[in-house]
């Protein structure tokens, strides 16, 4: 019989674990992540790869977003979503673009192959800049970075103000219709910091999506970023974006 340890070390390509998992790994088997050991926020600094060339459009990534984090189910709010690129051949200043229900139920067919043109799907969250325009603006300091390079929102502090919402040059802000305060992507924070990947990554189906830690240097993280064509979006907003993409088409708004 499998032990359920040896059923993680057997799973690690669908489940992927942090560096301070190592740790615990005994807490999370247990389901009792809270009691691992501490987590020190200076000791990290969190990032995101996301390999466009992997991405199928499956929509699970926004499926286990909004199940995890008690995202609204109501049209047009996300906290992750995937869009669709459709390039026609000989005009690639000029793509089609679309994403039903942001990608939630996938994506049905729509275009033929073969007539020259290019499809691929782009995953799209909050950048966690280490520049945020949307912390700059905040009036009462309810949005702000942490020592780990995550950009958190403190929904006691927000005024519902929306002057995040209008600064984010990535459209990744929204206000909850439920609490009426600003709400986004948090890398899954309650997750990352007891070891463990975020709903995304998690479910990915062919890791197109992956969670890294820039200041472990054992971190698989930096092999990515060493042996492929990183990019950002929007990198004249000199944000300092920790979303780098691999195989970005250059169509990509």
């Amino acid at each position: 019989m499998t032990t359920r340890r040896e059923f993680v070390g057997k799973s690690s390509t669908f489940l992927v674990l942090s560096a301070a998992a190592a740790a615990a790994l005994d807490n999370v088997l247990e389901g009792t992540p809270e009691k691992a050991p501490g987590y020190k926020k200076a000791d990290h600094w969190w990032a995101m790869i996301i390999d466009i060339e992997k991405c199928i459009g499956c929509g699970n990534c926004v499926r286990a977003c909004k199940t995890e984090n008690g995202v609204s189910m109501e049209p047009y709010y996300f906290r992750t979503w995937v869009e669709r690129y459709h390039v026609p051949a000989g005009n690639p200043e000029h793509p089609q673009v679309d994403s039903p229900n942001g990608g939630y139920d996938g994506f049905p067919e729509k275009y033929k192959p073969g007539d020259g043109s290019k499809n691929f799907f782009v995953p799209k969250l909050c950048n966690h800049c280490a520049h945020s325009p949307c912390v700059q603006v905040c009036p009462v300091g309810a949005t702000f970075e942490s020592p780990d390079g995550v950009v958190l929102v403190d929904k006691s502090y927000c005024l519902g103000c929306r002057y995040c919402v209008q600064a984010c040059p990535y459209g990744c802000r929204y206000i909850d219709p439920k609490t009426h305060v600003v709400d986004k992507c948090s890398f899954c924070y309650h997750r990352i910091t007891k070891g463990l990947t975020t709903a995304c990554c998690e479910t990915c189906p062919t890791e197109a999506r992956q969670i890294g830690d820039l200041k472990n240097p054992a971190d698989p993280i930096h092999e990515f970023l060493r042996t492929h064509k990183i990019n950002v979006l929007k990198p004249q907003m000199a944000t300092g974006s920790k979303a780098y993409y691999n195989g970005l088409d250059g169509s990509v708004r």
